[in-house]
């Protein structure tokens, strides 16, 4: 939320706040009492001018989760209305251990088997009418159903690499592939059904700036030229919430080896598609689309930096970052840039997307680090997504022995923003 010029994350609770924000044609403006992340907000509200619903009432009720998918505009004349906050943690599912193998392979064969087309049609029809109308509910089936052909499924499951496992059970994959950040579709948690719009095949990869020769590859022939394997990884979110997420994928030096750079490379900066007739969050003015995350050449080569095409032994699913996303476990899940088109190699530090809309807050190297707090919420400990826990924060996410090298004489530069 917004108050005072500054976004509010849903990690802070500040005591109160007003603010004004409109949904469509209805603009509102309201006095909020101690919003908190999982909280339910329900609040009357009335229309200004013509309102675009065809059953709207002078006064009507609304109610979503949140965040919620609102557009926040400037105070205006309408008159305050109470908006009632209570504590409803939609997240607060139980804990589920790591889904086995075979679970993965007959739940495949089941949805290959189950998608005829006017079911799959309904199905999916349903799920994104309730989700429109505020029904978040619904989100989890979009876990369930089957995505659209994909030339890559029989690639998966990857065979799982040994060297990277995790002291905790899975996230359950409903939550994984239905909590998301992808602002290309919503400043909201749930975009799963509106990602589906993102059609993921041809998918082309150019690859450019300071290499041997630019290059352009779709994305099956990158595959068949990488090594595909399994890492389980935990994401942390810089809005202190993590999950742990068994990715497939390969090795981000694998794909700089294949890029072959140039000695005078320093860097390598990613962008995600561009096409705001697919992703309306993109039609939003006030973000510098497309997004854009950078690494240094040593990050990206080092061994954690994971290319991600799969999950939870299939395909990554749209709303997760289809077809191509990055994982950097060490780092604030922001940098994992998602539906990557465009490797470009420079000898000059990238401005990244959070970096150029708000670099007091959100830096180049966003490094794990439970000692530094955001500007406007601590992050010493991290709320693990499905269950009651709060878990202390681990300096750089736990994967210290693989990663902190690779700053010594950088303590110059805010390595933890």
């Amino acid at each position: 939320m917004h108050a005072g010029g500054r976004w509010l994350g849903q990690a802070e609770r500040p005591p109160r706040l007003s603010i004004s924000f409109k949904i469509g044609m209805v603009v509102i403006k309201a006095s909020v009492i101690d919003p908190m992340y999982g909280a339910a907000v329900r609040c009357n509200c009335s229309p200004r001018g013509q309102s675009t619903r065809a059953n709207s009432t002078p006064r009507e009720s609304v109610t979503w989760q949140w965040p919620p998918p609102f557009q926040l505009v400037g105070r205006d004349e309408l008159g305050a209305v109470e908006m009632l906050i209570r504590r409803r943690r939609a997240w607060e599912l139980r804990e589920s251990e790591a889904t086995p193998e075979e679970v993965f392979l007959s739940r495949r064969r089941l949805l290959k088997g189950a998608a005829a087309g006017s079911i799959l049609a309904s199905g999916l029809g349903a799920v994104i009418f309730a989700a429109h109308n505020g029904n978040r509910d619904v989100a989890p089936q979009m876990a369930a159903l089957p995505a659209e052909d994909d030339p890559s499924t029989g690639l998966y499951p990857a065979e799982r690499n040994p060297r990277y496992t995790l002291d905790q059970p899975l996230t359950d994959e409903k939550l994984a592939t239905t909590y998301n950040n992808f602002y290309e579709f919503g400043s909201q948690k749930s975009i799963a059904s509106a990602a589906q719009a993102l059609k993921i095949r041809p998918w082309t990869i150019k690859i450019d700036g300071l290499v041997d020769k630019p290059i352009t590859v779709g994305i099956d022939d990158l595959l068949k030229k990488m090594p595909l394997e399994e890492r389980l990884y935990r994401h942390r979110c810089v809005e202190a919430w993590s999950m742990a997420v068994p990715w497939s994928g390969f090795a981000m030096a694998a794909f700089v080896d294949f890029a072959k750079p140039l000695g005078s490379a320093k860097y390598v900066q990613m962008e995600t598609f561009l096409d705001p007739k697919t992703a309306p969050g993109q039609k939003e003015p006030w973000y510098p689309w497309p997004y854009v995350e950078g690494l240094t050449i040593a990050e990206a080569g080092n061994e954690l930096a994971f290319l991600v095409t799969g999950m939870y032994g299939k395909p990554v699913p749209k709303q997760d970052g289809a077809p191509l996303r990055l994982a950097l476990p060490w780092k604030y899940g922001f940098k994992s840039v998602k539906s990557i088109v465009h490797f470009s190699f420079t000898d000059k530090r990238p401005v990244s997307f959070w970096e150029t809309v708000q670099g007091s807050e959100y830096g180049f190297w966003a490094n794990v680090n439970p000692e530094v707090p955001h500007p406007r919420w601590s992050q010493a400990t991290e709320r693990v997504l499905g269950t009651n826990e709060r878990r202390p924060t681990l300096k750089w996410n736990g994967y210290g022995e693989f990663v902190a090298h690779l700053y010594d004489g950088l303590q110059s530069e805010r390595l933890f923003f």
